[in-house]
This record gives structure tokens, C-alpha cells and sequence, in this order.
């Protein structure tokens, strides 16, 4: 559909409209408008965009609004690297996801405080944070269900109100850093088709799930700004859609912030939504529909939409005034007061921070299954630890990620906790087929120890460092070890490449390369048995060769010429078939416990990803098992007849066959302490306590096709199957009891109460997870639910921390938000009637918990949209 020109007499009263002032005008955005008047279109448009030009005339130097903190200060450095956001969700605690947020925003301005105001910022540079995700997380084969907080609206929101609220600080006139709440809305893929894919949900779907943690974060978040998707919704794309941003998001929510596009997003509006004739019309349409700020360059066209009667300067205005004052209000402009500059530039990655990190990792693993009671492991056990996923920097750092100073892998971890002489190790296999893995230290020797000789350069060619890296698996991303300067230094490694057997196999180096703002790109070069196999940029992120061996080791060295902006290195592989399975087997042997870290990887599953492997496209997934190569191996480790712990290091959720395994933990991206936290929760000295925030379902038919947005069969609240594990369930060391529940319930307008005593039964001290689950009436008439059919809801929940058999009266309080059923037209209402509502540490029947009965007397209560 074509945007229609604005008539003049339109334009006119649009213009008086915008222009009148408001009763009560913010002084801020006074003044921004009052330095407006006589500024260019041209330069007007030009701030419009994330790559802002310095204005001197406004007083504005250079500004790129592009800044990411999703579990972290993002590709700005070193930064402390929380767990991936699913693990964070995973830890239920809206209280330690303020406190996260706290250090993303701090170390934010520790960076940004590092320069005088007047500095020009790069990419990544500023303090408007694009973060979090809050989109559901419907289906698991999302490759970028990862960023967000699961699948359920009320943990999604109570979750990103305590990120917000924590990114933000307690002064909404003078914030830390402003929060970008996206993508709104109905977003979670296919990552193949999400420039032009139009979304129809029905109004149910749409208010029930679609909607709620956007309107949290914006009603009880108070999010600054909001990000608009990619997609459209019911063929109006979402950067154009007027009844969502200005009626929903502003008129409804109350929203005053500035809205900025999803990036490119205005151009895909008409080169792939085919909804505007050209840059210009998509641009007006953006403005009108209420996208106040545009990722990419499409709002350049602006001045020519004004001059073509397609968008007044009046509306413009508006958009820059929101966007400007935003600005203003962090101290960055317009000569306002900026609190935060007191935030020293040493705040990055201290001890407090590393300690939130571990913490929250600790927090995040899910023991989802221990049979015989395997875990925790007894001291002095001897561990084979199995898997790809055990020994790679990119598992724990997932994406959206800083540059972690002292990462520890679970092989480190594990290592470190119980003994390097109790620890055995092997790869064991690819993740999928036809997937390189990290090249490990096990195909790796000089001077006869793992990992080969490494050696640092400054920009003159002076050794700074000298050491052995057990892998070359690198983040560089405006980092570098030993001090060196991140812009410029040079690196060489040299030894024995040992390959596990003969047979075929291929050899990859890996840098990712700079997308924007890049200068130049590294020199890498590769010799293997004295041949050189490359030798400049790599001209891709990953060049591959095909080898043959005969199990002989052969001398490689590798050379890095590191120019600043490329923001990595690994070496990889596929070795040959069965080899590394072979070698998994025999070092299993002499263990008492196998412990199989297995799963997923950002290089499989992420955004729009060129992955082309059986199971995955494209960064999503084509199925929900666990790949064949991962099944087959845990199949021959459990055939062992060992005790096996299979670790699950993923960004969603895996279907597997439970029997292969003793226990299983689901571990998620753990972030730079991720090593630690495991070792911590498998030797016993820490005690699991998350809960999953997503289904795990058994099987890829369970689930409904992965492009329909129908929540039918889809998530907890709907899916009538049977889970491997539910959304809610997780397992600890201690046992946990429910008793004398009580509720107090008045009328459809009042919140609910709800109390239990919770006792510690167990020997050591724990944290559970209560959770309220409500099961509204039936409705008295077909209108107000249809399909999907609601099983029960997430009501209420609160983390509980006991000492070994200490009780505690615990009270959940229900608003009436919360225990309301949407109708078919959209309408959300708190019905009359009788509830039925489960108190426990898991969904119904799932752990221990008991159900209590109330009424809720009155007429059926409308909600406000």
C-alpha cells in the first residue's frame, strides 16, 4: 500500500497542532525546540540517524546512538559478561537483574566518561543502550529467542522492569543510560524472512502475549525509548504502524519517550514490505506512524518528503525534539547537568562486578533431572569432561557481548574445583554436522604441553609477551592482552598440529570481521607441515581447507596482524569421522563420572546467521533435538556404563533423550564466569536454584509450524502435550515443602493475596522459586475464549532464600491484571467467578506445592489496553 501525501491544508493544521504549546510543557523540550528554529531540514534529518554528524551550530558533536548491553556492555571493550538474557531469565529474580543492569549502565559511562563531553563518539560508544529484548520467546527454533527472557509475559516484564530500572537509575530527568525496550512487536522469526514477513495475530494472541512485557516496561519500567520491529503486523509494517506506536504505545501506555527503528528497518518498509514507492514516502510514513528516530540512513530522504508534501516539518520537529531531549536529559547536550560524570573510567570489570557475574551464573543453571541423586559429585572424583561446548569462549560469551577479561570455560572450571590431575578431557565431536568446533588443546602441542607458543608485538615489533595459549580462540574487539593497544599489535603462534587419527578433515581460521566503521581489516597467516595455506585479509569471516592426514603431527604456525576493528581470531576444525569419538571413549575409561557438556553455540543459532547445516538455517532451527553428532556420542558415552552428567550449554531449549544421561543441568551462555558456576553447582559448594523460563519440549512435532504466530499449542499457558521439562521446573539440593496456604480475595477490582509456609526439609541451605499459577473460571460465553485454550497462568512469584530446616511464611499478592483472560475482540477483563490457584515451586503437580480455592465476587472488570 502507498503512503498518501500530507494536503497542504492538512499540513497546515498539523503544523499549528504540533507547534501550540502543551499545558505543561517539559522545559527540556522547550529548549530543544526554541534551538531548532532556522536549522535545515537537511541538518535536521541528519540527527535523525544513529550516525550523527557534529552540528556546531546546535552544539552537537559527532553521536552514534547504536549502543548495545544486553547481558553486558557490548563491543566496546572489555566489559564484565553476564550470562546470555535466557540464563538471567533463568534465575527468576527481578531484584538481581536491577543490579545487572546497574553495572551495564555504569560501565557504560566508565567508558563514556574516559573522554571530555565533546568528544565524538564511535558505535558503541554512546549511552543510549538498544537493550533488553523483550519479545516472547514462542518457539524454540528462534535462533534469537537467546536475548530474550523466555516465553511467559509476566516473567518477561517483571524481569525487564528490574533491567530497566537498573540501566536507567533512580532519576528519570538525569538517567544513567536511556533503555531501548524492543522489538516491538509480535518478533521472534523466522530469521530469514524478518525484512519483509507480515505477522497477523489474532487481537487474543495479540493482547494476551504479544503485548504485556511492553507495556510493563513502559508503564512500570518506564523505559525511555522503544525499538519498532521489522515485521509487519497485519500488513502494516511495525516502523509505520500508527494504531500500535501513537495510539497502544503513546495515547494507551502513556509513553513520552522517542521511538527508534530496528536498523535498516525504514528501507525495508519500501524495498521489501513494498509498502512505499521509495525512500522518501517510507520515511514520511515512519514519522507519521511514529518512529521518531531511524537506525540506518532512510530518513536522509526526509527533507525531500517535506518538500513533496508527504510529511510536514512540524512532525519532523516533533521527532527531533523527543530524540534531542533524550540527549539532553543524559548530560550530553543542550549544557544540562550530568550527575553520572562522577563515574570514574576504572569501572569496568571490578571485583564487586565479577562477583554479580559468577552470582548471577550460579543463579541461572537449572538442574532439570538428577537421578539417584548423582549430584552434587563426592571430592576426590575423578571426571572425563566431554564435548565441544566444554572448551570455547564464544559458549560463554553467546552475542551482544563484551570482551571478557578472565574468562573461565567449564573445562577450567572443573579443572580448577576438583584437581588438572582428576580431570581428563576430549572434544568428542562437532556440535552438528559439518560444523567446525574450536580447534582444542588436544590437537595442539610445543614444548610438550597443550596449546602452542605464542608471542606479542607492539606497533614496533617489540615483544611484550611471551607465553602458551592452549587455544587460539580469541575475542579482540577493541581489546587486547598484556596491555597492548587494541588499535594496533601483532601476534604469532607456532608448534605441532596433532591430529587424533588419519582420515580427511578440514582446517578453518576464523575473524570476525568489522561490519561498520571499520578502518582495515587484519592480516592473518597459516603455514601447516611448512606449506603456507593463506597469508592476508581473510576476505570472509571464515576460510576453510580441506586436509588429509595420517595421524602424523605437523608443525603450524599462524600469524595476526591486528589493525583495531576486526574483533577476533579462532582456529577450527571438523576432524576426521569418528576420531574425536574414539578419543572420548578411551579417555572415559579411568573416570568415575562423565560429565558430556553438549548443546548449541552462537555460531548455529543467533541472528540471521549463514549457517547451512542439518538442523539449522540461517540462525534458526529446523529442529528442536539435540544434532546427531552430540545424540550419538552421549548415546556411546551412557553405553559405558559410567555415571554421566550431561550439561546443556544453549540459548534454548533442547529436545533429548533423558535416559542418556544421570543428570542433566541446563547451563545456558553462563557468561565470563560461567566455569566457575558449574564447578561450583557440580561439586556441591553451590546450591541450583534456577527455573526455566521456556518449555522444553520433546519433540519438534509437538510444535505448531514455526511461521504461524497462533498461540495455540504454543508455550505453557497453551500446549496441552506432555513436556520433557515445564517452563517453572527446576531441582535442588534440599527439599523444599509447602504447607497452611491461605488467600484473601474480595472482588473482580481488588488484588488477590496469597500465603504459604515454605519449609527447608532438606541438609543445606537453598533458594527456591514459589510461583503462583491461576486457573480463571470458565467464561460464561463462547466470545470471551476460544482457541487458545488456557491450561493456567503465571500469576505471581518470589525467590526465597533458607537455612537448612528454617521456615518462612511467604505472601504473593495478585493484581488483577494478572489473573485476567482475554476475549476473542482483544478485551482483557478480570472475570467473577470461582479460581482455582497452585502455590509451588514448579507448574501443577510439578514439585511440591499445594492448590487453594477463592471467588472473586462483582461484575466482570475491564482492563484498561
Amino acid at each position: 500500500m502507498r503512503s498518501l501525501p500530507v494536503s497542504s491544508a492538512l499540513a497546515s493544521v498539523i503544523a499549528l497542532a504540533l507547534a501550540a504549546p502543551a499545558a505543561h510543557a517539559d522545559p527540556v523540550e522547550q529548549q530543544v525546540a526554541a534551538a531548532l528554529k532556522g536549522v535545515s531540514l537537511e541538518r535536521k534529518a541528519a540527527q535523525l540517524q544513529n550516525t550523527a554528524p557534529a552540528d556546531p551550530g546546535l552544539g552537537l558533536p559527532a553521536y552514534d546512538w547504536w549502543n548495545e548491553g544486553l547481558h553486558g556492555l557490548a563491543r566496546n571493550g572489555v566489559a564484565t559478561v553476564f550470562p546470555q538474557a535466557i540464563g538471567l531469565a533463568a534465575t527468576w529474580d527481578p531484584a538481581l537483574m536491577e543490579r545487572v543492569g546497574t553495572v551495564v549502565s555504569t560501565e557504560a559511562r566508565a567508558r563514556f566518561n574516559a573522554q571530555p563531553v565533546s568528544a565524538d563518539r564511535r558505535i558503541y560508544q554512546g549511552l543510549t543502550i538498544w537493550s533488553p529484548n523483550i519479545n516472547i520467546f514462542r518457539d524454540p527454533r528462534w535462533g534469537r529467542g537467546q536475548e530474550t527472557y523466555g516465553e511467559d509475559p509476566l516473567l518477561t516484564g517483571s524481569l525487564a522492569v528490574g533491567f530497566i530500572h537498573g540501566l536507567q537509575g533512580p532519576d528519570l530527568a538525569h538517567p544513567r543510560v536511556i533503555a531501548t525496550a524492543k522489538h516491538l512487536a509480535v518478533h521472534s522469526g523466522p530469521e530469514a524472512g524478518r525484512d519483509s514477513f507480515d505477522v497477523d495475530p489474532s487481537p487474543q494472541d495479540l493482547e494476551w502475549t504479544y503485548l504485556p512485557q511492553f507495556r510493563m516496561a513502559v508503564t512500570q519500567g518506564h523505559a525511555l525509548s522503544l525499538m519498532c520491529a521489522y515485521n509487519s503486523l497485519a500488513g502494516m509494517p511495525a516502523c509505520a504502524n500508527d494504531a500500535l506506536l501513537n495510539q497502544r504505545v503513546r495515547k494507551d501506555w502513556g509513553f513520552t519517550g522517542f521511538i527508534v527503528s530496528d536498523c535498516d528497518a525504514i528501507g525495508n518498509i519500501w524495498q521489501f514490505h513494498h509498502h512505499a514507492y521509495d525512500a522518501a514516502e517510507a520515511s514520511a510514513a515512519a514519522i507519521r506512524g511514529g518512529t521518531d528516530f531511524n537506525c540506518g540512513t532512510a530518513y536522509s530522504a526526509l527533507p525531500d518528503a517535506v518538500r513533496r508534501g508527504l510529511v510536514s516539518e512540524a512532525e519532523v520537529d516533533r521527532a527531533l525534539v523527543r530524540s534531542l531531549s533524550a540527549r539532553a536529559r543524559l548530560g550530553i547536550a543542550f549544557n544540562q547537568p550530568d550527575p553520572w560524570r562522577a563515574i570514574k573510567p576504572d569501572q569496568v570489570d571490578t571485583a564487586d562486578h565479577r562477583a554479580l557475574a559468577l552470582e548471577a551464573a550460579r543463579k541461572a543453571m537449572v538442574l532439570v533431572q538428577n537421578n539417584g541423586g548423582v549430584l552434587p559429585l563426592k571430592p576426590g572424583v575423578k571426571l572425563a569432561v566431554i564435548g565441544a561446548n566444554a572448551d570455547d569462549l564464544g559458549v560463554l560469551e553467546a552475542n551482544y557481548h563484551g570482551t571478557a577479561a578472565a574468562p573461565v570455560t567449564p573445562l577450567e572450571g572443573l579443572r580448577a574445583r576438583f584437581g588438572a590431575d582428576h580431570v581428563v578431557y576430549a572434544q568428542g565431536s562437532v556440535l552438528a554436522e559439518g560444523a567446525p568446533v574450536v580447534l582444542p588443546e588436544t590437537a595442539l602441542a610445543a614444548d610438550g604441553k597443550p596449546g602452542l607458543a605464542a608471542e606479542y608485538r607492539d606497533a614496533a615489533g617489540k615483544l611484550v609477551l611471551a607465553r602458551q595459549d592452549r587455544r587460539i580462540d580469541f575475542n579482540l574487539t577493541r581489546a587486547a592482552p598484556a596491555g597492548l593497544d587494541p588499535a594496533r599489535f601483532s601476534a604469532r603462534w607456532q608448534g605441532m598440529l596433532v591430529p587424533p587419527g588419519p582420515g580427511a578433515w578440514r582446517l578453518a581460521i576464523d575473524a570476525p570481521q568489522c561490519w561498520k566503521d571499520c578502518h582495515r581489516h587484519d592480516d592473518v597467516a597459516l603455514w601447516v607441515g611448512g606449506k603456507q595455506l593463506h597469508a592476508g585479509p581473510l576476505g570472509k569471516a571464515r576460510v576453510e581447507f580441506a586436509l588429509t592426514s595420517d595421524g602424523t603431527p605437523q608443525p603450524i604456525r599462524l600469524e595476526l596482524e591486528h589493525y583495531g576493528d576486526d574483533e577476533g581470531l579462532r582456529l577450527m576444525w571438523v576432524p576426521p569421522a569418528g576420531a574425536e569419538e574414539a578419543k572420548a571413549l578411551a579417555v572415559a575409561k579411568d573416570a568415575d563420572v562423565i560429565v558430556a557438556v553438549l548443546g548449541l553455540s552462537p555460531d548455529l543459532e543467533g541472528e540471521a546467521l549463514q549457517v547451512q547445516v542439518p538442523g539449522f538455517v540461517g540462525g534458526d532451527r529446523s529442529e528442536i533435538e539435540l544434532p546427531e553428532p552430540q545424540a550419538r556420542l552421549l548415546a556411546n558415552l551412557r553405553a559405558t556404563g559410567k555415571p554421566v552428567v550431561a550439561v546443556l550449554a544453549t540459548g534454548s531449549a533442547i529436545a533429548m533423550d533423558e535416559t542418556l544421561a544421570d543428570a542433566v543441568l541446563v547451563a545456558w551462555y553462563p557468561g565470563q564466569a560461567g566455569g566457575t558456576a558449574l564447578a561450583d553447582i557440580l561439586s556441591g559448594a553451590s546450591n541450583p536454584s534456577g527455573r526455566l523460563p521456556v518449555t522444553f519440549y520433546r519433540h519438534t512435532t509437538d510444535l505448531p509450524a514455526f511461521v504461524d504466530y497462533g498461540m495455540k499449542e504454543r508455550t505453557y499457558r497453551f500446549f496441552t502435550g506432555k513436556p520433557l521439562w515445564g517452563f517453572g521446573h527446576g531441582l535442588s539440593y534440599t527439599r523444599f515443602a509447602y504447607a497452611n496456604p491461605a488467600v484473601k480475595a474480595a472482588d473482580t477490582k481488588s488484588p488477590v493475596t496469597l500465603s504459604v509456609r515454605l519449609a527447608n526439609q532438606g541438609g543445606r541451605g537453598g533458594e527456591d522459586v514459589v510461583q503462583a499459577y491461576v486457573v480463571p473460571p470458565t467464561p460464561a460465553h463462547e466470545a470471551v475464549l476460544t482457541e487458545p485454550v488456557l491450561q493456567h497462568q503465571l500469576a505471581g512469584f518470589a525467590r526465597v532464600n533458607l537455612a537448612p530446616g528454617k521456615m518462612q511464611t511467604v505472601t504473593l499478592t495478585l493484581d488483577p491484571r494478572s489473573l485476567s483472560v482475554v476475549d476473542r475482540r482483544g478485551t482483557r477483563r478480570v472475570l467473577p467467578g470461582a479460581y482455582k490457584a497452585w502455590i509451588g515451586d514448579g507448574q501443577p503437580g510439578d514439585g511440591p506445592g499445594t492448590w487453594v480455592e477463592f471467588t472473586l465476587a462483582g461484575q466482570a472488570q475491564e482492563m484498561p489496553k
